[in-house]
């Protein structure tokens, strides 16, 4: 690089921090998710405003490939932590009740997806129809895992039995997404190569049958807890990041390999050590994240939307809002939990955020997203997360009452009094 490309790539990185924490904080003023702020500041940074001058004086061709690398890199990161932050005891609890929402949660959007993906085709140039009728119904059915988490805690909901159904069907409803999207990716992603997807199931199996032994013989020695440090953080990072390279390899996306090694890292005897990773990797991530929102804004241009864009908009926004509200509230309700639970799980249920974009991301880079599309999924994204908080409220979903001695107020949250 050039020294003024140098200049450039600092200047950059420097608005788009700024930008993205001042934004992120002021969502937090109104209660909202930081990720809705940054998203925004990534929207408003590019084409959007002033017909495009803005992102090309800030955002020079020459510039944009770094940058697009360090998006890169921020969003493998970010997907190694969704995979550390999945627990098997956290898939497997509540029984019933998570397994009909997931259900619901899946396939009612899934199918609305399919039919609004139909919709879709005559006003857009799609090379690859029927995998972008797939990709549309993976799309509106997702549920952004971390970012529900987080509103989980801020909410006092996270001790809750609703809670715990929550996470349990979103992090179900994410591996079914993510496994559908590795297919699609595999399908026409591997640039003419499509026997190295062959490599992928082999490759899972030497994860699970020998990294992960390794990874808990080395990191939790013996029956005690493993300890954390520098050198043993280091070896994770560089694990993730190998697994990311290898899965890219493949011809599928980098996020798959560091999703999947961040569900390897042992989990037994490591919680100190998993929360030093989660630290230290979040911190990384939250310098490098926001420059993933910019990269994605720098292909949203909302300028030129006109009256089709809108209806266009409008139905994208019903079917992904009804699908995933009706469906996660429908199984819910077959499980027999209380009407207010059920519209309680069905709100958080409808929290996309970043997970929405990373999908959205990959779509557009497969092809199967023109650029008008996918500008109007991307306000989806934003305006289903920004939604959670308004339609919780509206509910009257909130904390445990103070504890009585028995787990009767537990059950009852979140349904009528």
């Amino acid at each position: 690089m050039s020294s003024h490309q140098l200049q450039i790539l600092f200047l950059d990185l420097a608005i788009i921090l700024v930008m993205a924490r001042g934004l992120g904080h002021l969502a937090s003023r109104v209660h909202q998710p930081p990720v809705v702020g940054e998203i925004l500041a990534g929207v408003l940074l590019g084409p959007t405003l002033l017909d495009g001058a803005l992102s090309d004086t800030l955002f020079p061709d020459d510039v944009r490939p770094v940058l697009s690398g360090v998006a890169n890199l921020g969003v493998a990161l970010f997907m190694f932590l969704v995979g550390l932050e999945l627990e098997a005891a956290t898939m497997k609890g509540h029984g019933r009740a998570t397994v009909a929402a997931a259900v619901g949660s899946t396939a009612v959007p899934f199918v609305c997806g399919v039919a609004l993906a139909f919709a879709l085709l005559p006003g857009h140039e799609i090379r690859d129809r029927s995998t972008f009728v797939v990709f549309i119904g993976l799309a509106v059915s997702v549920t952004a895992f971390p970012v529900l988490a987080r509103i989980l805690t801020e909410r006092g909901l996270s001790r809750t039995t609703i809670g715990g159904i929550a996470l349990a069907t979103a992090a179900f409803v994410d591996v079914v997404a993510w496994s559908g999207l590795a297919g699609v990716n595999a399908s026409i992603g591997a640039g003419g190569s499509h026997w190295r997807v062959l490599l992928l199931m082999p490759y899972l199996a030497a994860m699970v049958l020998v990294v992960r032994p390794l990874l808990r013989r080395y990191l939790v020695p013996g029956d005690g807890a493993a300890e954390p440090g520098p050198v043993k953080f280091a070896v994770v990072l560089v694990g993730a990041l190998l697994s990311a390279a290898a899965t890219e390899a493949m011809g599928m996306h980098h996020i798959f390999g560091a999703f999947l090694f961040g569900l390897i890292v042992p989990r037994k005897g490591a919680r100190a050590l998993r929360a030093d990773v989660h630290d230290r990797t979040g911190h990384l991530t939250a310098v490098l994240l926001p420059v993933y929102f910019v990269v994605a804004g720098l292909q949203v241009d909302l300028g030129g939307i006109g009256t089709a864009g809108l209806r266009e908009l409008a139905l994208i926004l019903l079917v992904a809002v009804v699908g995933k509200f009706g469906g996660t509230y429908l199984g819910a309700r077959v499980a027999k939990l209380p009407p207010r639970s059920a519209a309680t799980l069905a709100a958080l249920m409808n929290t996309r955020g970043l997970t929405e974009l990373v999908i959205l991301g990959i779509g557009l880079q497969l092809g199967l997203l023109d650029n008008a599309l996918y500008s109007l999924m991307v306000v989806m994204a934003v305006v289903t997360t920004v939604m959670t908080g308004p339609l919780l409220s509206r509910i009257g979903a909130r904390g445990p009452a103070p504890d009585t001695g028995t787990d009767a107020t537990r059950e009852r949250v979140g349904a009528a009094p």
